[in-house]
């Protein structure tokens, strides 16, 4: 992982499109899998934190969710890769052989799944506490009414803001260079000085971020016009 022959780049001699473009196009495949891979995590940690924080008669529970939001929330990401990468592994010898993908999505996951818990929380308290008190009626447990009345309605109200925290997990994907994961900055650093096509790598990896960054942003809305409720969510 990440031992590649810069020297191709300079393979260029009969006018031909540059071998570096095809490592341009590998990276961004790297620099995908990590968000998605990293989003799958975020959404499954971020969704149980989120309840956790707003369940009735759980004090503890409540604080454990709490200290997991302040926690990953305060601690910067790149110091976080770093922990993950450098102390993690020693704290924990399991994790020693972990591929440093894995442990950059780990990161990257935990750190978005404490901006997503806040944002479910949000949404759940937003919701009138009659629909809560409903499903108590029928007779729901506590993990059915959640279920099947609170966190339909809640994620439809968070959509927007888990738009732009799917497009942000994607740009923040860029500090997996510092544990040397090929994603596209580290395309473009070693690319560049390579070649000293500075600009033109530099270019292409933006308006590969911003492609990737709109098409993010279209599926999303889709989904926001595909599940919305009329009269319950404004429509945009």
């Amino acid at each position: 992982m990440g031992n590649w022959d810069w020297q191709v780049f300079l393979q260029d001699p009969g006018g031909k499109i540059p071998t570096y473009w095809q490592w341009l196009v590998s990276a961004w495949g790297w620099t995908v899998s990590v968000s998605l891979c990293s989003l799958v995590v975020a959404l499954v940690l971020g969704s149980l934190v989120g309840v956790i924080r707003t369940l009735p008669d759980s004090p503890w529970l409540v604080r454990f969710g709490n200290a997991w939001v302040e926690l990953f929330r305060n601690i910067p990401l790149l110091v976080q890769i770093f922990l993950w990468y450098h102390v993690v592994p020693k704290i924990f010898p399991v994790m020693a052989g972990l591929p440093p993908f894995i442990l950059v999505v780990f990161a990257l996951g935990f750190f978005t799944s404490a901006r997503i818990a806040e944002q479910l929380r949000s949404g759940i308290q937003a919701l009138p506490k009659g629909q809560r008190y409903a499903g108590m009626a029928v007779g729901f447990t506590t993990w059915q009414y959640y279920r099947y009345v609170i966190l339909p309605m809640a994620y439809r109200i968070i959509i927007p803001p888990l738009t732009s925290e799917s497009m942000n997990i994607f740009k923040n994907s860029s500090v997996a260079f510092a544990v040397s994961i090929p994603e596209m900055i580290q395309f473009a650093m070693q690319a560049g000085e390579e070649t000293a096509r500075v600009t033109e790598m530099y270019m292409a990896v933006t308006v590969l971020y911003v492609i990737s960054a709109m098409v993010i942003n279209r599926i999303m809305a889709w989904v926001e016009k595909k599940v919305r409720v009329p009269g319950f969510v404004v429509a945009g």
